[in-house]
């Protein structure tokens, strides 16, 4: 397979495969990456996802469908001068933007060989998980926080997803998944929290986004944060796309997490390089309760480069942001409240200048939750 699992800190490489690895030097997930092709905009071809096939890796692709969701122009932010948009991710094919990160995976674990694909969910990323290996013809087994809630379990066993139910905390689905891939070589653990090819998948967001705004970059990019792909994707997008010219900044990332759970946001606001694991709070923003992310270090670092900040939202603003949301038309679950939440903070303390384009990825579909 074209490219190489890259550490995002030092100049360690290695040809892909379907096994998870981390740098030697740095002990921090890997990413892909490939050479950058020489390609203008008016060359891409088709739609979605696999429309940025060349930024890719060179598989038979898996798709549902998914990408290509709308940008829509918002009021929220008209009173303030400040031009809002939502990237309505909720629209993918099983209701989050985990469909960009599952499809690329998938094709490339399939393309690689593997035949039983592992996972720890939350619930989005095992619903995609489970039904991108249905359409791959691939196995999934997903383990899954006892506390995840009923629709998205009840999603991941519609798309013939095997379930092992992990009662405790976030972590201890991670370490059952880690471990029974441990003791079974059939199994490849198909972490959508450090998979390179599902950050690959993405990155394919920012090329959206951009593209929606005719290939300029917003000023800002409000992203809500648990495992911080959706950050890093947008961070390494954008990155690739300034890097061929095709925008002309990195706009500033900000991250939004639960006042119950923020690890990043602690971190941040203390100057340190990686995030210390914290003690998980109860919080309607299952989705993003993850104590210490795993690629923390990584987001971090991303959100510095670009000059980002880093907010804490309470239980009353994320569930405020959702109903706000849905009086406007829009039905999100409470996770995809959480960057709304931090806008409409930003928005109230002025820290967007009059005239800047602000966009807000709406990540999950309330019907999860209902």
């Amino acid at each position: 397979m074209e490219g190489f699992f890259i550490c995002p800190f030092c100049d360690h490489r290695e040809e892909p495969s379907p096994k998870l690895a981390r740098c030697p030097r740095c002990g921090v997930p890997l990413r892909w990456e490939k050479p950058v092709p020489s390609l203008r905009p008016e060359d891409l071809r088709g739609r979605g996802l696999w429309r940025y096939a060349a930024f890719l890796p060179r598989v038979s692709p898996v798709t549902l469908g998914e990408g290509g969701t709308p940008l829509l122009e918002a009021k929220v932010g008209a009173s303030f001068g400040v031009r809002v948009f939502w990237k309505m991710e909720f629209l993918n094919p099983t209701g989050s933007f985990k469909d960009r990160g599952a499809s690329l995976m998938v094709s490339a674990l399939r393309e690689l060989g593997a035949k039983i694909l592992v996972d720890d969910s939350s619930g989005n990323a095992g619903a995609a998980l489970a039904a991108y290996s249905a359409a791959a013809g691939l196995r999934a087994r997903l383990f899954v926080p006892a506390y995840a809630s009923g629709p998205k379990i009840r999603q991941i066993r519609a798309y013939g997803g095997e379930l092992v139910p992990v009662e405790g905390p976030r972590p201890a689905a991670t370490l059952q998944a880690q471990k029974a891939c441990a003791e079974n070589p059939d199994l490849v653990y198909a972490s959508h929290n450090a998979s390179p090819f599902f950050l690959a998948g993405l990155t394919t967001l920012a090329f959206e986004i951009a593209e929606d705004l005719s290939w300029q970059a917003p000023d800002h990019v409000v992203a809500p944060v648990g495992g911080g792909g959706l950050l890093l994707g947008l961070f390494y997008g954008f990155s690739l796309l300034l890097s061929l010219g095709w925008v002309k900044k990195i706009p500033k990332i900000h991250a939004v997490q639960a006042q119950a759970c923020a690890p990043i946001v602690l971190a941040w606001e203390r100057g340190y390089a990686e995030p210390e694991a914290v003690e998980p709070g109860e919080t309607v923003a299952e989705g993003a309760r993850i104590p210490r992310p795993e690629r923390g270090r990584e987001i971090l670092a991303a959100l510095r480069a670009t000059g980002g900040q880093a907010l804490a939202v309470s239980e009353e603003e994320i569930q405020k942001a959702q109903r706000e949301l849905a009086q406007s038309g829009l039905y999100v679950e409470p996770t995809a409240a959480l960057a709304p939440a931090g806008l409409l903070r930003l928005l109230a303390a002025g820290f967007f200048a009059r005239g800047e384009t602000v966009v807000v990825p709406l990540t999950g579909s309330g019907l999860k939750t209902s």
